[in-house]
């Protein structure tokens, strides 16, 4: 795909999410788009947002549980960039500046060393981990009605949209991540529950299958940044009014509300 159109697509989304209006999948505009299409247009977006001051605090990679994949139709993962404005500190999210949110659990990595190279095994994602913790994704969609193929999410920068981390900090020696368990609520109700097998069979090979993706594009996951290693359920919808809580073991728990 040519230069002019990448930039003028990566237009469209960047439009779509600043004036709070979706827009049609962009795999239906242009059929022949592939999912290295799909990154650079992705990568032109990232390109506009740092232009305007904001600062990359990690990665993602989503769509990694079989529920997730069922939900949205794709079978493979995503991956996008996270910026220090998905943050929020207080579990608080405004739903004025979001399209159609939903919400995952996950477990966050937080880095001490760079993970880069192209050959990132399980191991080092051990190694350079300072500590992971709780967290929700709220994740946005700025296609009409999610209806979302892989190179369609990819270009939308994997659907991000906010982020919390829980309080609890635990080094990876100190938890087995295949066999946390989370329970999922909403408004007090039982929504969704998994465990850590469900993200690829471990949240370490998830964070490391990301690096190594990540580095066909020159893209390292850098010493303290935030990885957001991938959903342990199907991603419910989330509205104004609604508050969620996600109670792990060994990790403890993260809430959200949406205000």
């Amino acid at each position: 795909m040519g230069a002019g159109k990448i930039v003028a697509l990566a237009a469209q989304l960047f439009d779509a999410e600043r004036n709070r209006k979706a827009i049609p999948p962009l795999t239906e505009q242009d059929s022949s788009i592939s999912l290295d299409d799909a990154y650079h247009i992705q990568l032109e977006n990232v390109k506009r947002v740092l232009a305007m001051g904001h600062v990359i605090s990690g990665k993602k990679i989503g769509l990694t549980s079989p529920g997730i994949q069922k939900q949205l139709g794709v079978n493979e993962p995503d991956y996008g960039h996270l910026f220090a404005a998905m943050d929020c500190k207080d579990g608080k999210i405004n739903t004025s500046a979001l399209l159609q949110p939903k919400i995952e659990g996950e477990i966050a990595f937080v880095l001490k060393a760079d993970l880069a190279g192209g050959k990132v095994t399980r191991e080092d994602v051990l190694k350079n981990t300072d500590y992971v913790v709780a967290a929700f994704e709220i994740v946005d969609s700025r296609v009409a009605d999610w209806k979302i193929k892989l190179p369609d999410t990819v270009a939308d920068n994997a659907s991000s949209g906010r982020y919390v981390l829980g309080a609890k900090k635990l080094k990876l020696s100190e938890v087995d991540l295949p066999t946390v368990t989370m329970k999922l609520f909403k408004n007090g109700e039982l929504v969704g529950e998994g465990t850590g097998a469900a993200v690829l069979g471990d949240p370490c090979l998830s964070v490391a299958w990301l690096a190594n993706r990540l580095w066909d594009y020159g893209v390292t996951l850098k010493a303290g940044e935030i990885i957001l290693s991938g959903a342990f359920s199907a991603a419910p919808a989330a509205a104004k009014g609604d508050s969620f809580t996600a109670e792990f073991s060994s990790l403890g728990k993260v809430e959200a509300s949406f205000v």
